[in-house]
Order: structure tokens, then C-alpha cells, then sequence
């Protein structure tokens, strides 16, 4: 899959995909990186430790969230993906699942669209994505409850790529993300780790996003700047059960971790993904 201007051997190892939230209520960083200059800065530091991509982000997705209209969350992030491309030669996603938001990014430089609602928060969203020649990742997450957790997973994302396939986006341009924390109980976020696997056969790369989330919160008890180590472990599961891309906050300690998992998989002369 091509992103930007590079080349991602799909199947072959796992990408990571480093979170920049310019944000002032962000339930991860606290708006730390809400002012441009810093947030270039953490650009530079994650570039550094290895990311694969920059996902840009304007809207909190936390709990709570306050929403935003399309102005506003494109002021937030058009300029940050303006300096981005211009002062880095990394490939930039943007993370909305507004149509107009998508489309001023994209017209600023970006590589990729990040919509955790795939496809189904915005009806003008697919089109957007399709004439843009764009990949996408496309998330998970409903607003009802589940009778048969895993497969009605399954048939959301089904229904995501049908929608995709209607408006024109190829499959080969799309990284569906099982979308941990969206839409789901603590029990859910649990069992959609175990069984990442699963979606493959849905048959598009896997992304996971679990870094820092609730769900190894409410697990470890502990609060969103002590989670580094479970966040490993998801990241862990992410290569042993063959996502292609990890999204994370901490990029030097989770590129590690996915280097151990590979070297180890890649053992003995055998291929183990």
C-alpha cells in the first residue's frame, strides 16, 4: 500500500502510526501539543523514534468530548498539516469523520483518512475519500448494543466496505481498525483484542489503536499517564496476531516492542506472521 510517498510492505511487519492531538481536552496528552510549535517539535521527537505516519487529530473522541463544528476543527488542523508536510517527509493522516474536514485536509497535503466511524458518521465522507484517490483507515463503532458481540463487528465493517465499495474506494486502499473504545463495554475491549485475528478475513489490513485507552485504565487501575506497559502488551498482541499497523502515543518504547515481537516470530529461518 502506498501512503504519501511511501511504500508499506503489508504482511510483512507491523507500521506505527504515531498520535499527534491538537487538541486542548484530548483524554491522553491534555492539549499539550494544542499550540503549533510544540506540536512540530513532537512531530520531530516521534519522526526520531521511528513513527511510520503522523495521525493529526482536532476533535477529542474521550468520553464527554465537546464537538466541533467543521470550521472550527479545520482551523484546528489544516495549518498543523500545512507545517507538517512542509517541514517533515513523513506521510500525514488526518483524523475526522467529517466530510468538509476531510476535504480541507486533503487539499492541505494529506495522505491519508482516519474516519473511526467508517464511513457511516458523514454520508458525504465516501465520496470525499473516493475522488481524493486516497487510502483510508476506517474504524469501528455504533451507537446500540450487541447480541452476538464479534460477528456484529463483523457485519458493521462489512457494511463499511460496501458503502467504501459503492462510492468507489478500493480496497486495496483501505485499513479497517476494529476500534477499541468506540462503541464498546470493558468486556467488549477485551474479547476484540483476544480476537483480532478474526478480521482478517474481512480481508484488508488491520490497524489497532489501543494506546493508553480505558481499557488498560479500568484493567491495571491505573490513570492514562501510567498505561505504557499495557499499552505494550496490546501492541504485543497487534504483531502476534498480524495487524500491519499500530497507533500509539509513545512511539520509542512500542517500536521496540514490535522489533522483539518480529525478531522473535522471524526466528529459525521461519516466517512466523
Amino acid at each position: 500500500m502506498k501512503i504519501g510517498s511511501r511504500d508499506f510492505e503489508l504482511g510483512k511487519h507491523t507500521y506505527l502510526m504515531g498520535i499527534l492531538n491538537v487538541t486542548p481536552d484530548s483524554f491522553s496528552d491534555g492539549g499539550r501539543f494544542y499550540e503549533r510549535d510544540r506540536a512540530l517539535k513532537h512531530v520531530e521527537e516521534m519522526i526520531e523514534e521511528g513513527a511510520d505516519i503522523i495521525d493529526i487529530g482536532g476533535e477529542s473522541t474521550r468520553p464527554g468530548y465537546t464537538a466541533l463544528s467543521d470550521e472550527e476543527e479545520t482551523e484546528r488542523v489544516v495549518p498543523v498539516i500545512e507545517a507538517v508536510k512542509k517541514r517533515f517527509d513523513i506521510p500525514v493522516s488526518l483524523d475526522t469523520c467529517k466530510s468538509r474536514v476531510a476535504h480541507a485536509g486533503i487539499e492541505a497535503g494529506a495522505d491519508l483518512i482516519n474516519d473511526i466511524w467508517g464511513l457511516k458518521y458523514d454520508d458525504a465522507m465516501a465520496a470525499v475519500i473516493a475522488e481524493s484517490g486516497l487510502p483510508c483507515c476506517l474504524g469501528h463503532n455504533r451507537k446500540e448494543g450487541y447480541q452476538n458481540f464479534m460477528e456484529e463487528v463483523a457485519a458493521d465493517l462489512e457494511e463499511t466496505l460496501r458503502l467504501a465499495a459503492r462510492a468507489g474506494i478500493g480496497k486495496e486502499r483501505i485499513i479497517l481498525d476494529p476500534g477499541v473504545g468506540f462503541g464498546k463495554s470493558y468486556e467488549n475491549n477485551l474479547e476484540i483484542l483476544n480476537r483480532l485475528g478474526e478480521l482478517e478475513k474481512l480481508g484488508c489490513p488491520l490497524m489497532l489503536g489501543a494506546s493508553r485507552k480505558s481499557v488498560i485504565g479500568l484493567t491495571l487501575d491505573l490513570p492514562v499517564e501510567e498505561r505504557l506497559e499495557g499499552t505494550l502488551v496490546t501492541t504485543v498482541l497487534a504483531v502476534l496476531k498480524g495487524c500491519s499497523f499500530v497507533r500509539v502515543h509513545d512511539v520509542k518504547e512500542n517500536l521496540r516492542a514490535v522489533r522483539m515481537v518480529e525478531a522473535v516470530l522471524n526466528s529459525g529461518g521461519m516466517q512466523g506472521r
